[in-house]
């Protein structure tokens, strides 16, 4: 079905102006989003996306609409698996909690602008090459190995993820500290760059090597590039509210990659049989098509669905998630508390320190076996009894108490 451009027109407006309004009414006064303001603007965006899925069945038909809703749940998920490196990156450059916002928005920006060039060019490659297929289908399925591979290594490698840190510190020199949000600052009457810019550069960076297995995976699901480009920047929109709502979730997910890297080889495997449906290549079949089953929308839908359920239900009841979430957010919250440039706003500061608390009780909970995941952490619980003195000094009462302590 072709779109007509005026539909273009609005699309590409309606997007620039959402993304203007959140820049204009929430990330440029530099502050720490609420649970609360995290949570309507997540379901907000979400809402949005539905919406015009729903606008895109009435008008467009099933198909498109199928192959809509099948496009933007795969890279909402792959954009979710992303925030681990995110996460990763800020607390390599220790950006201000204030700041992580604007930080991820402009991640945001910078990856819609570098797909949107990776979409067309698909797109002109797939309309002048049909072999196009087979190449996007091996590079999913190279991507679910190596994803694979990774889990069993251990899952997200700091410092394999952080190379394109490595690379932009050593060719950007910046001052040691930040100075709020700024890319510039003085230093001593000289005039220097800030690490506002530098983690700018990691995540632009990133952003573009994310697109090398997101695309691919939505041309898999459908050649129409108005669907492709719409579930892209609708799955991009509200990244940054999704961030701060489930940051403390991301290491429960601890199944997530399989089930990506589960739906990446299904989608390489599905653009395999197209290419093989299309083959014009004369070492295949003698340059003739090939007559292969193909997999249909409704089939990909249920089947990304499915993976993605049962990967994340099998998460939340893990206990070895519940255990790895309070270990690895009590060593991220412990090094925010006592790290007195993380934030300057008390209530933040507090909220940390609640967290801690929480999730000393949680691994309380689970009993002596992932209690010793615990004490595995090198310095962890030293670092936990720092933070514990620091708040007592701070705290009139004195009465507050951190179970993470005790275990």
């Amino acid at each position: 079905m072709e779109v007509p451009t005026w539909v273009w027109t609005l699309t590409v407006v309606g997007i620039v102006g959402m993304l203007l309004f959140d820049f204009v009414f929430h990330v440029r006064k530099a502050h720490v989003p609420t649970l609360k303001e995290a949570s309507v603007w997540s379901a907000l965006y979400v809402g949005i996306a539905v919406l015009f899925g729903f606008g895109v069945l009435w008008f467009g038909g099933g198909t498109m609409g199928g192959e809509y809703f099948a496009g933007y749940i795969t890279e909402k998920a792959l954009s979710v698996d992303n925030l681990f490196v995110f996460l990763i990156i800020m607390t390599s450059f220790r950006v201000p909690r204030e700041d992580q916002q604007k930080v991820l928005l402009f991640g945001i920006v910078f990856a819609l602008i570098a797909r949107t060039g990776f979409i067309f060019l698909g797109a002109a490659l797939i309309n002048q090459f049909a072999w196009v297929f087979y190449f996007f289908g091996l590079i999913l399925i190279l991507t679910a190995g190596n994803m694979l591979k990774g889990e069993a290594q251990g899952g997200h490698d700091e410092d394999e993820q952080n190379f394109v840190v490595k690379l932009a510190r050593r060719f950007i020199r910046t001052s040691e500290e930040f100075d709020g949000d700024k890319l510039t600052t003085v230093v001593d009457g000289k005039k220097m760059l800030t690490p506002m810019l530098l983690v700018m550069v990691a995540i632009g960076g990133t952003d573009i090597l994310f697109a090398l297995d997101s695309i691919p995976a939505i041309f898999g699901l459908t050649q129409n590039t108005f669907i492709v480009f719409t579930a892209t920047a609708f799955s991009l929109l509200g990244l940054r509210q999704l961030f701060f709502l489930i940051e403390g979730l991301l290491e429960r997910l601890i199944y997530l990659s399989y089930g990506l890297a589960a739906i990446l080889a299904f989608i390489g495997v599905k653009l395999i049989l197209h290419a093989l449906h299309e083959n014009n290549l004369g070492f295949i079949n003698g340059g003739e098509h090939v007559d292969v089953t193909e997999i249909s929308t409704g089939v990909s839908l249920s089947v990304i669905l499915g993976i993605l359920v049962v990967t994340v239900v099998a998460s939340l009841v893990s206990k070895k998630g519940r255990a790895k979430t309070a270990i690895g957010n009590a060593q991220r919250h412990v090094d925010a508390y006592l790290d007195l440039d993380y934030t300057a706003d008390t209530s933040e500061r507090e909220r940390i320190f609640g967290k801690l608390i929480q999730e000393g009780e949680q691994i309380k909970a689970l009993g002596p076996k992932y209690r010793r995941m615990v004490r595995d952490e090198p310095g962890l619980m030293a670092k936990i009894e720092k933070a514990r003195q620091q708040h007592e000094e701070t705290v009139t009462d004195g009465r507050q108490r951190n179970p993470l302590t005790e275990v």
